[in-house]
């Protein structure tokens, strides 16, 4: 219920906002004690109108839907915000279990953007510059996104191991490399492209691409088979942690280094072992957005801050793979909402939710402050790293 009220309340103060920044709301406030009604009236059209803006532009445009029942319009128009949402669920998936995977360990894995990057890098390398069958090519491709992103991953759980360097400054360095590394690969002949003086990438040949998802319905939609990758890692992640030996290490870890290793468990092996496959996990989200995504190149900023708002991600799943999944679908949806609020609302709009909800989702005792409501049995969960 934590996780509900923290939505509810980011959306309250998402409304505030929305009513502040209207001038013309703001307007009928100066006279709110002679026609209360006026202020009243335009704050509750403004916030629904972009509250129903947000909707439209990420589920289903119920203008557009008119239309299309009345030949007007195409399949495709009618599916495109929902394409646009699954489009921007995909990669928060992968960055998202790769945080939350290692949470379960008791290990803050905010390397997840240098290991998206690296999933990028390996797989268009391999994408470019192999020449196979699309039954080969594509796999391999997605193969050495996953094994980039899992070398990087790997680091920071390594030094954890051997030396007790904290994982969130070796991976916080780590992603400052993988952006310049990033930038000088993006230059080189090799990998720069040949028709471009922009810093770009060249192009993944055509067997290396993922197939589109909704490209029977049209052309335009852009979400690719990555998202039903993305639900295949989530339900494997689910079944690591829950069915699998090494997953019941991650979590006894996560519960108590101390004791698990008096128990004989290698803690260090499972610090390296984690952040491993969670790099691998973030790795194959890069992997996925280069090659399913036209046009299937790199520049500086394809990656954007997927690996960031990951963490995002992870937190208000709680760690658990379909807690993350949906709360994906939702950053998702915020993501391609905001854009088709605009210009009535600012982009910023979107990241202002998330960081209220993720206030709200890391401080469940402010929430049961504000509501009044009563502790339950066994205290408030939170998620938690290991100390320095």
């Amino acid at each position: 219920m934590v996780t509900v009220y923290s939505l509810l309340l980011a959306f309250a103060i998402g409304a505030v906002l929305i009513i502040v920044s209207d001038p013309g709301v703001r307007g009928t406030f100066n006279y709110l004690f002679a026609r209360p009604g006026d202020a009243f009236s335009s704050s509750w059209y403004a916030v629904s109108t972009a509250y129903q803006d947000l909707f439209e532009g990420s589920i289903v445009d119920f203008g557009r839907l008119q239309q299309y029942f009345a030949g007007d319009a195409t399949l495709a128009q009618v599916l495109r915000p929902l394409s646009e949402t699954l489009t921007y669920t995909t990669p928060l998936m992968f960055t998202g279990l790769a945080v939350g995977l290692a949470f379960r360990a008791g290990l803050f894995n905010i390397g997840a953007q240098g290991q998206f990057v690296f999933g990028m890098l390996g797989a268009l390398v391999v994408g470019f510059a192999v020449e196979l069958p699309l039954l080969l090519h594509l796999p391999l491709a997605l193969l050495a996104g996953g094994l980039a992103g899992g070398l990087l991953g790997a680091i920071p759980g390594y030094l954890k191991a051997r030396t007790g360097a904290h994982e969130v400054i070796s991976s916080i360095m780590l992603n400052n490399i993988a952006a310049y590394f990033l930038m000088w690969a993006l230059g080189t002949t090799f990998i720069h492209s040949v028709t471009s003086q922009e810093l770009v990438s060249k192009p993944v040949a055509e067997s290396a691409r993922l197939p589109q998802l909704l490209g029977w319905a049209g052309p335009g939609l852009r979400v690719s088979i990555g998202l039903l990758i993305g639900f295949a890692l989530a339900a494997g992640t689910w079944w690591l942690l829950s069915k699998s030996t090494f997953g019941f290490r991650i979590r006894a870890v996560g519960a108590n280094a101390h004791a698990s290793e008096t128990a004989g468990m290698d803690i260090g092996r499972t610090f390296t072992t984690t952040m491993g496959v969670a790099g691998g996990l973030a790795g194959l989200g890069g992997a996925a957005l280069t090659l399913g995504l036209n046009p299937y190149t790199v520049n500086p900023g394809t990656a954007v801050e997927y690996g960031f708002d990951g963490i995002t991600v992870a937190l208000l799943g709680r760690a658990h793979p379909g807690g993350i999944v949906a709360a994906a679908l939702l950053f998702g949806a915020l993501k391609s909402g905001t854009l088709h609020m605009q210009p009535a609302i600012p982009v910023e709009m979107s990241t202002l939710l998330q960081a209220a909800i993720v206030l709200f989702i890391a401080a469940p005792a402010l929430v049961k402050t504000l509501l009044r409501l009563r502790t339950p049995r066994g205290g408030l969960n939170t998620l938690e790293a290991r100390g320095w």
